[in-house]
């Protein structure tokens, strides 16, 4: 009985690679087109063995993380260092290296934009723009046509 397609990715190489793609920031229906199959046989793939779903979820938990890291540095800020190298030439070797000729220390101010967005997301219940307000109690209001009938009101209008 010859194999499903699914079982050359079943393999530690395939799922390897699953983990790759994903990681890569691949969408489920991009890593599908670069399976050679439809996004909905992936779904179900990932529905009938496990594994395919635990090496997809792996690889984008990395990408995940390192997205989070680097919106909370661009939040709080940071510095860098920038050496710039010339071409020098050293007439004892007779050629033309590359030396460091400034280095400077970089700072990047905080960025509000990041830090509403990590607040928002982070602490909803103190940062969020929709405030929940739950109310208690009964709307009474009076309606002067409440007694008239279908007819009446139907007469009321064509009157009117």
């Amino acid at each position: 009985m010859a194999k499903g397609k699914y079982h050359e990715w079943l393999t530690d190489e395939g799922l390897l690679k699953l983990e790759g793609w994903a990681r890569d920031g691949l969408t489920d229906e991009q890593i599908a087109v670069k399976m050679g199959i439809t996004a909905s046989t992936l779904y179900a793939w990932k529905a009938k063995f496990p594994e395919f779903s635990k090496s997809l979820k792996k690889g984008k938990e990395v990408v995940d993380i390192q997205v989070e890291n680097a919106l909370l540095k661009r939040a709080l800020g940071y510095s860098y260092t920038e050496i710039t190298k010339e071409a020098v030439y050293d007439s004892d070797l007779e050629k033309t290296e590359l030396k460091i000729t400034k280095t400077v220390t970089k700072e990047v101010a905080p960025d509000t934009t990041a830090q509403i967005f990590w607040l928002k997301n982070r602490r909803p219940d103190k940062w969020r723009d929709v405030k929940r307000l739950d109310v208690d109690g009964q709307l009474k209001t009076s309606n002067p046509f409440s007694d008239l009938t279908t007819e009446e009101l139907r007469r009321l209008i064509k009157d009117g």
